[in-house]
């Protein structure tokens, strides 16, 4: 079997999982060739990903006579039998140029994934990159599966046309049950024999937990500093609880367009001294961060199921975050802290309770989390899983040529 795996930007620092992910199915003895459509515009922090990125073959970087050498090759015949379903997709899109370069890609995608010998294509994310997958299929390339995560995925999901990409799927992953709802709703009940849940992994030996808590009241949250992460409200939730907890400490991981907003507010409230804007981490050190605190904080408005919310609780730290998509199949009272999304009294008495919290309660909460992560979040449960899923519909790689056989 040789599979090709397919995302829009590969890598980016929230594809760690995907990396993750990757490995684990080339240490099953199954080799995977990396596609992007485009190198992501920022630069990198962690050198894995950096290394990574010089593993993966881009469709459109740098890649026009490419494109168009492509293009011509698929004239007419597999061009008219991905123009039906090329038309629906085209509705869906910003614009006929966006549209045509789903086509071109999927024409080059074809000829590279016969090149590469690859068998079949997994996609993460059912937006555009599922789309040139299926394209490419239609136009005699590989068969394709691929995964949903959310949020970002279900906002505006007809426009996605998901009944056209479980048609020709060969089957869909479901991180949550959450998104196999969400997948079976907009993809047709006629689908849902197609739609799997397996749940994203960590690799475990990278998470050695501590197994005491001292007496430090620091918070960490990880994420891109934006409206649906909702950082803005952590200054309003903690401000009134600094003068019990003079030692309370917020460090905010990554960055991104919310950032002022969040630094105005943390200056409004005369919390400079309670917090700190990190910036993005390389892993190791999110690691660390996580390891060293009271508990992860992360009041979501849109999620599908934090990664991060599995790295802390890997990590035996509980964590506090919302009622939103699929974090409740994961997060409850026994393993942290989950309240309503925007609720922010709420969530200052979820922190107040975990700053109050017993070494006693807190490590409680920490094992079951830890348990919870081997049981359902193992990464190489999930390459199991998965290869047993791709082996019911690639047919085996071909055996080698008399030429190209060295024996």
């Amino acid at each position: 079997m040789k599979l090709g795996y397919l995302l829009n930007s590969y890598p980016i620092t929230s594809t760690t999982f995907i990396r993750r992910e990757i490995e684990a199915l080339e240490r099953r003895g199954i080799e995977v060739k990396r596609y992007a459509v485009r190198h992501w515009d920022t630069p990198l922090i962690d050198p894995l990903d950096v290394e990574e990125q010089s593993r993966t073959h881009y469709l459109l970087t740098g890649n026009k006579m490419g494109l168009l050498k492509a293009v011509l090759s698929q004239l007419p015949k597999g061009l008219v039998h991905a123009f039906p379903a090329w038309r629906q997709i085209a509705k869906g899109t910003d614009g006929v140029v966006r549209a045509l370069a789903y086509l071109a890609e999927a024409a080059y995608l074809r000829q590279q994934t016969e090149k590469d010998g690859i068998t079949h294509l997994h996609v993460h994310f059912g937006t555009n990159a599922t789309a040139v997958a299926m394209l490419c299929k239609l136009m005699g390339g590989p068969s394709y599966s691929f995964t949903a995560h959310g949020p970002d995925e279900f906002v505006n999901p007809a426009a996605l046309r998901f009944d056209l990409k479980l048609d020709h799927a060969a089957f869909a992953v479901a991180i949550t049950h959450y998104a196999r709802m969400q997948l079976i709703r907009w993809g047709g009940p006629e689908n849902r024999h197609k739609v799997h849940v397996a749940r994203c992994g960590l690799h475990l030996e990278e998470f050695e937990p501590l197994t005491e808590y001292g007496a430090d009241k620091t918070l960490v949250c990880v994420g891109r500093l934006c409206p649906q992460k909702a950082q803005v409200l952590i200054p309003e939730a903690v401000a009134p609880l600094v003068e019990k907890h003079p030692d309370l400490k917020i460090i905010l991981i990554g960055d991104g367009e919310s950032r002022e907003e969040v630094e105005a507010e943390i200056t409004r409230l005369g919390l400079e001294a309670h917090f700190e804007l990190a910036g993005w981490m390389e892993n190791r050190l999110v690691r660390e961060q996580l390891a060293k605190s009271r508990a992860l904080l992360l009041p979501s408005f849109a999620e599908g199921l934090p990664i991060v919310i599995m790295e802390s609780m890997a990590l035996k730290r509980p964590a506090i975050s919302t009622f939103i998509a699929g974090i409740p199949e994961l997060l409850d009272q026994a393993a942290g802290w989950i309240v309503p999304p925007s609720a922010v009294g709420e969530l200052r008495i979820a922190i107040e309770d975990a700053l109050s919290a017993t070494p006693e309660k807190l490590t409680a909460m920490g094992l079951e989390a830890r348990r919870r992560i081997e049981e359902h979040h193992d990464i190489d449960k999930l390459a199991a899983t998965l290869e047993g899923l791709f082996a019911g519909v690639a047919p085996p790689a071909p055996a080698p040529t008399s030429q190209d056989d060295p024996s």
